[in-house]
């Protein structure tokens, strides 16, 4: 007999599915208004309805989900190891960003398509096309249709470098009988640290491993070396420091700090890179009325000795940003809350500066200050004085540095564990490809 908080979950979840075919048919005036924002890719609306963006291929496919860029980023070299079994791959994303960029990164034999709606006919369209021998998710994607459709399919479900922040964990455990629902519908867990582990199995997931982030056995970000020899020629000897993923009240505080700093380092230039290039406009305007000189990145605005702030509003262009600074703010920890990762500036050569707000990656924060990789600020008084300690300071910042290389060389190793994780899974169609004669 089923407990009652089972019953009442099963319930709430036919529920979910009802609603999700009464909304089905009115989804287009949404997708289209989303459009005009530029959250959707016009032309590929369809494919949020489950329609195949392609013929599927002979043979055995895995099913991989990302939502963000760092997530499809993370999981690319796990969809190579997938490919070199001989096995294709379809791979989804939820946002234009991220499609546009995996797109020019995925291996050969990998297809890629926005990720459908998570409603029955459109996963249903979707699964009815690729017939998915398995469904790999990453971090923090847990959609119950989505789930559900496929745990009816017999399809393995299995979520990787998963991570569980502490908001999501306390709303998990306030619906425990829903949690559990769901998460023993997954057939493995592969986390990143032993805390997010623990989280899923007390939400009832089975079986769990830990692996590490895959972040840490991604290559450092890619950049153009063309336009960064001509952005440094531009900069020439300036100190120069990058805020970067910021959010909403940091850009304020960022503009408010070259300001002060200007007094001091009278030649110094500032780098923003918002976490939503589509916030730029506004930013721009408010550092203006500020007095502060600002050239566009995305409207080809050339920087020179008079710009104050170069703001980085393009997709893509993280590493070259990255690498046009001496020290790096990763934002969403000053103002906001939760931190964003730094793996990214650890990898390329800056030193890093973050809020004290960092929870949801807690595990690479505490190897990052462990090494003296890291320096955490409580304000914008503290931001400005170790913005200006660190770029008067070669040799602290060249410290922080090899700390850097060195924790993410200890780090390392996620992706082996990852895959030594899903090969129980892939072995089944490596026998199916080569009974298939695909082999």
């Amino acid at each position: 007999m089923k407990s009652k908080p089972d019953i009442l979950s099963r319930i709430v979840l036919r529920i979910y599915r009802g609603f999700g075919m009464v909304l089905y048919p009115f989804m287009g005036p949404f997708l289209r208004l989303r459009a005009k924002k530029g959250k959707e890719d016009r032309k590929r609306r369809y494919e949020r309805y489950g329609y195949p963006s392609a013929d599927k291929p002979a043979g055995p496919i895995v099913w991989f989900h990302a939502a963000s860029v760092g997530e499809s980023m993370a999981v690319i070299p796990v969809i190579e190891h997938v490919n070199s079994l001989g096995i294709s791959t379809i791979m989804t994303t939820g946002t234009v960003t991220s499609a546009q960029i995996v797109r020019k990164r995925l291996p050969r034999g990998s297809y890629h398509q926005y990720v459908p709606l998570d409603l029955k006919p459109a996963l249903e369209r979707f699964l009815d096309h690729w017939q998915p021998d398995a469904a790999i998710f990453t971090e923090s994607e847990i959609w119950p249709m989505t789930i559900l459709e496929l745990s009816q399919r017999n399809i393995p479900r299995i979520l990787v470098n998963a991570r569980m922040s502490d908001r999501s964990f306390k709303r998990w455990k306030n619906a425990s009988g829903l949690a559990e629902t769901l998460f023993e519908n997954f057939s493995h867990v592969v986390a990143q640290s032993q805390l997010d582990a623990e989280r899923f199995k007390t939400l009832g997931a089975r079986p769990v491993d830990v692996s590490g982030n895959l972040k840490v056995d991604t290559n450092a970000l890619p950049y153009d070396e063309v336009e960064l020899s001509q952005l440094q020629h531009r900069i020439a000897r300036r100190p120069c420091w990058v805020a970067v993923s910021t959010h909403e009240g940091e850009e304020e505080s960022v503009g408010k700090i070259h300001l002060a700093l200007k007094k001091k380092i009278p030649n110094l230039l500032t780098i923003i890179v918002p976490r939503h290039p589509d916030r730029a406009p506004g930013i721009v305007a408010m550092l203006k009325e500020n007095g502060l000189n600002v050239a566009q990145r995305s409207q080809a605005q050339m920087l020179d000795g008079a710009t104050d702030i170069y703001m980085g509003d393009t997709i893509g262009e993280m590493g070259l940003y990255l690498r046009l600074a001496q020290v790096a703010f990763v934002g969403k920890s000053l103002k906001s809350d939760g931190g964003q990762n730094p793996l990214e500036p650890a990898m390329t050569g800056t030193a890093i500066i973050s809020g004290k707000h960092v929870k949801n990656f807690r595990d690479s924060y505490k190897n990052l200050l462990k090494a003296g990789a890291v320096r955490l600020i409580a304000d914008e008084n503290m931001l400005a004085a170790n913005v200006e300690y660190l770029l008067r300071n070669p040799k602290e910042r060249e410290k922080m540095q090899k700390a850097a290389f060195e924790t993410i060389d200890e780090m390392r190793g996620a992706l082996d564990k990852t895959n030594r994780a899903l090969d129980s899974y892939l072995f089944p169609l490596t026998v199916k490809r080569d009974l298939e004669g695909l082999g």
